[in-house]
């Protein structure tokens, strides 16, 4: 499968940020370790990081005719870009929210996400495990289709 992964503002900075929060890895070792990872090897990834809403949006058409699935972390976008959710709706791909840590234990602002609806799955809480569990979860969805 093909499958796009874009990150959202401020997770170029991963390994260097609230590391106690976020982990210690870097965004690029993070994303090389999933692509590595053996249980999902079988697929192709496109990997993408702005910190601008414009840019996750511009990513998510342009690589609509290639992406087969979608793993978005858009940090704190997730909890009010109704344009990057009308995106991901207009692409028709399906997506997996992910976040490093566990938005429902944080502040009361990261509770909400208006992205949650047009994905077919949200994992948060599994530092980068939540990006594996991502893979999967549209592995299993493109399987029963």
């Amino acid at each position: 499968m093909n499958i796009l992964v874009i990150n959202g503002p401020n997770l170029n900075l991963l390994g260097e940020r609230e590391p106690s929060l976020y982990g210690k890895e870097s965004l690029d070792e993070l994303m090389k370790w999933l692509e590595n990872s053996p249980e999902i090897s079988n697929n192709n990834f496109k990997f993408y990081q702005s910190n601008y809403e414009g840019g996750i949006i511009d990513c998510l058409h342009d690589e609509r005719h290639w992406a087969q699935g979608i793993i978005i972390n858009a940090g704190a976008l997730s909890h009010y870009s109704y344009a990057i959710m009308d995106a991901l709706k207009s692409v028709n791909i399906p997506a997996v929210e992910v976040h490093l840590t566990d938005i429902n234990k944080r502040e009361s602002f990261r509770k909400k996400s208006v992205i949650k609806s047009v994905c077919i799955q949200q994992i948060s809480g599994k530092g980068k495990y939540s990006y594996l569990e991502g893979v999967k979860e549209l592995t299993k969805f493109n399987s029963n289709i």
